[in-house]
């Protein structure tokens, strides 16, 4: 049956989370025709947890989609009801903002750019099977009946795969806040080969705002300065609303301890692995008994919403049991929940199953992004996606595939844990995963990755000169800071003013700003010829200061890049070494590393096999040669 003028689609897009959109909305403006298939379009780039964008490592990779012309940026700042600083005590390298969303905001936004975006189609249905004829990918089929023909396949199911709720010993099959799960496709995809595995994520109970007493609960506000996550959106000051902060406490614990009896985990009724670093209020009383209490937010989910998200909160437990643990909360003695929390299990793959670019080995033309390789986190999601729409089309013009290296960028450390190490648990981004984190800041993400998505067409001529020319005035800025000299007398009246240490010899204003002490507000102030603000500002202050360590740290990078750069060919017999362990011959041919740097980091392969792998790399070479 054909349903559109077009036969077939060049990209089919399966899913409407954040990795779903992405992946349509990049494939479509790069030119392919694209067609997005969603279970329910009133739900696409839903937020079925919490309704909340950026964070450390998290902002990084919002950052990093907006550089390469991505909207999940654009969208958290049109949605963004509250951002502040993270970690503003700590260094660039760990700064990042977050924002408290309007869900209906955020969905509204993106669904504007998805009916709006030329080369996009998106159809409601929902996909049972892949189609494949003669072990090669032809498309999709759905529930409908409905067989839509492309090339190039991205899956992007987020929770739905195999989905079930519990509560309790309650438990039925369901996808995220009550939608649909599909049920079909994860049979479709283990009768082609295809290795799944069993993973579980949850969400907290929401309150009625009205029921919670305020008067004591304290408020955590927004930054009071202009903030944004995209690069060219207008900073503005975002502090419509408040979260409360307050904690559980002993009678809070006492009650989950009693009735851990009725927990589908402790029953068993749950076998799918959960979060470590997101884990329910239930498991982080039992691996922490010696807490006393852990930290509750109380956030909003929209503009002149009545619901309240119970940040931290997360659990599967029981209706009855909620209601009791949620009235020893502070202010919410009184509380009613509006929707209870629950956990949800869901079918993932197991993601060594992908080459770097998401694409998957045993099935070429079949990309994964999202939850489906075993992440959790929109952000993470977002990125994934735009990385394997962008790739999708690459493939179909028979280019080389964007991969992003580990010092380039946090979605290339994303996606290289996933697919070297593998993930038995939903895996959550980290900057303490990033080994270059000081490389890879939320400052400096367009420098990074702004020309790559300038080369990939997703940069528009209007957005790309606004980026040069803000970087000709930092360039500037940082030589004349260079060039300029500072002498005792000028600066030390306004250091006494700050009660600062008066100079005792002249030196470069790049030198006195380098001095922890020194701002550059604080130094425009003694060289009047400053005159960046905002953004700008804090971009020169953060090369400046931290030149030295970024140097050191490039060096390193410098280093470990002749492990990357050296290749291992596709298809590379491993029979041919001789001497291997098993171990690593079989990971090696399982995972299929595109890098000698790639091989070193798979757990299991010894450095002694390496080091015979880059011998017998090398010498293959030079025979060539």
């Amino acid at each position: 049956m054909q349903i559109f003028p077009e036969n077939t689609f060049d990209v089919i897009v399966v899913g409407g989370g954040h990795a779903g959109c992405e992946a349509a909305l990049a494939a479509a403006r790069m030119g392919a025709q694209t067609l997005m298939i969603v279970q329910d379009i009133d739900h696409v780039a839903h937020m079925p947890c919490n309704p909340s964008i950026g964070g450390p490592a998290k902002g990084h990779l919002v950052r990093e989609i907006s550089a390469l012309g991505g909207v999940q940026a654009r969208a958290a700042d049109a949605a963004a009801m509250m951002m502040r600083w993270l970690n503003t005590s700590k260094g660039p390298a760990v700064r990042a903002l977050r924002a408290q969303c309007d869900l209906h905001d955020y969905h509204d936004y993106y669904l504007r750019e998805l009916v709006n975006c030329p080369n996009l189609r998106v159809f409601q249905d929902q996909v049972d099977a892949l189609w494949v004829e003669n072990d090669r990918l032809k498309g999709v089929k759905t529930r409908f009946q409905l067989a839509f023909e492309a090339p190039r396949v991205i899956l992007t199911t987020g929770t739905h795969l195999g989905g079930r709720v519990h509560v309790g010993l309650v438990n039925f099959a369901s996808g995220p806040m009550g939608q649909q799960p599909a049920v079909g496709l994860s049979q479709s995809m283990a009768e082609l080969g295809i290795a799944m595995q069993r993973l579980k994520t949850g969400t907290t109970p929401r309150l009625y705002r009205d029921s919670i007493d305020w008067s004591h609960i304290e408020l955590q506000e927004g930054d009071p300065h202009p903030v944004g996550f995209d690069f060219w959106d207008e900073k503005k000051v975002r502090r419509e609303v408040s979260c409360g902060m307050i904690r559980t406490n002993a009678r809070t614990h006492r009650i989950i301890k009693d009735n851990l009896d009725r927990s589908p985990i402790v029953h068993g009724e749950i076998t799918g692995v959960g979060p470590r670093y997101c884990p329910s209020i239930e498991s982080k009383v039992m691996a922490f008994p010696e807490k006393d209490s852990h930290p509750i937010f109380l956030e909003p989910v929209a503009r002149g919403s009545v619901e309240i998200y119970v940040q931290n909160f997360s659990t599967s437990l029981p209706f009855d049991v909620q209601i009791a643990m949620t009235r020893t909360l502070p202010g919410c003695e009184r509380a009613v929940i509006l929707r209870p929390g629950y956990a949800i299990e869901y079918d993932a793959i197991d993601p060594q199953q992908l080459s770097l670019s998401l694409e998957m080995k045993c099935l070429p033309g079949l990309f994964c992004a999202g939850q489906i390789n075993g992440t959790s986190g929109y952000e993470e999601a977002a990125s994934q996606g735009l990385l394997a729409g962008v790739n999708a089309v690459l493939s179909l013009r028979g280019e080389e595939p964007l991969v992003l290296r580990r010092h380039e960028a946090y979605l290339g450390v994303l996606v290289d844990d996933l697919v070297t190490k593998g993930t038995r648990e939903p895996y959550r981004m980290l900057t303490s995963r990033c080994e270059h984190r000081l490389l890879l800041r939320h400052d400096n993400a367009d420098r990074r990755l702004a020309p790559i998505g300038r080369r990939l067409g997703l940069l528009s001529d209007e957005r790309w000169r606004s980026l040069c020319e803000r970087w000709e005035r930092e360039d500037r800025e940082i030589e004349t800071l260079e060039r300029v000299r500072v002498v005792p007398a000028s600066a030390n009246a306004v250091l006494a003013e700050e009660k600062l240490r008066p100079l005792e010899r002249g030196m470069s204003a790049a030198e006195l700003l380098r001095h922890p002490e020194v701002d550059y507000e604080l130094l425009c102030r003694i060289v009047p010829d400053g005159r960046l603000k905002g953004e700008e500002a804090a971009n020169v202050e953060t090369a400046v200061k931290y030149r030295g360590y970024i140097a050191r740290q490039q060096a390193a990078v410098d280093k470990m890049f002749r492990l990357e750069s050296m290749k291992i060919p596709v298809g590379f017999d491993y029979g041919e070494l001789r001497g291997l362990l098993a171990e690593s011959r079989e990971k090696l041919e399982r995972i299929r590393p595109m890098t000698l740097g790639q091989a070193s980091r798979i757990s299991g392969v010894t450095p002694t096999d390496l080091q015979h792998l880059a011998l017998y790399l090398s010498e293959r070479a030079r025979r060539r040669e």
